[in-house]
């Protein structure tokens, strides 16, 4: 049951659950930008606890160990990861009632929103954790593995709806198509750090785009 601040100024418990949630989600904003700069194994507990200005205690109170860290930090990008999805492609839905239509809205609008990052797209932890798998536990694995799927899921439904009115105009494996989203921006996020051209990114997502478009081009005839 919630507490309430008497008059001796303690502190309530939903303050402090609210200190305590700040405090676990700078612990995560720290640790994943050190994780996508040099990647988990690199990053130290010590290292993020200075960051942070904490305890070790305080930080084994929010994680028991890293591997505990890495699963949350898993969790956070996922869940960023389909607010941003959701955002972009929703917005194709409320725009027209065509399905490539609004695929290809959403498309457009991921490829301006990487676009506006102002030092380029700062990486992704799926892919980050794919390299260094052996650093985690088989619950971590088979998260990230469900994250990847999870797109393929996403951009399957939305290819689904649209093959109903667009037959394309080629042979063409919906997952393997599906897939072909995930691909292009991890891709691009890889090519435009190797060679420092952040908008390599968003062309990428753009000639997908014209991909997608003349795949499903109605001929005339």
């Amino acid at each position: 049951m919630n507490q309430i601040v008497d008059q001796s100024g303690a502190v309530s418990a939903d303050t402090a659950k609210g200190k305590g949630e700040r405090t676990r989600e700078r612990i995560l904003e720290i640790a994943e930008q050190a994780v996508l700069q040099k990647g988990f194994g690199a990053t130290s507990i010590e290292e993020i606890i200075c960051e942070a200005e904490i305890t070790k205690s305080g930080f084994f109170y929010h994680f028991r160990d890293k591997n505990e860290l890495a699963r949350a930090l898993l969790l956070r990008h996922i869940d960023q990861d389909e607010i941003i999805l959701d955002q972009v492609f929703n917005r194709g839905q409320e725009l027209t009632d065509d399905p490539l239509q609004q695929f290809l809205i959403g498309l457009k609008m991921l490829a301006e929103l990487v676009e506006d990052l102002p030092n380029g797209h700062p990486g992704c932890l799926i892919a980050v954790y794919c390299y260094q798998e052996r650093l985690f536990d088989q619950e971590v694995r088979q998260l990230n593995q469900q994250a990847v799927l999870g797109w393929r899921d996403r951009f399957r439904t939305i290819l689904d709806r649209v093959v109903e009115q667009y037959p394309p105009n080629e042979p063409v494996d919906l997952d393997e198509l599906a897939d072909m989203v995930s691909t292009v921006v991890e891709g691009g996020i890889v090519m435009s750090k190797a060679l420092g051209r952040p908008q390599m990114l968003a062309n990428q997502i753009m000639l997908l785009r014209s991909f997608v478009k003349l795949l499903f081009a109605k001929q005339a005839g």
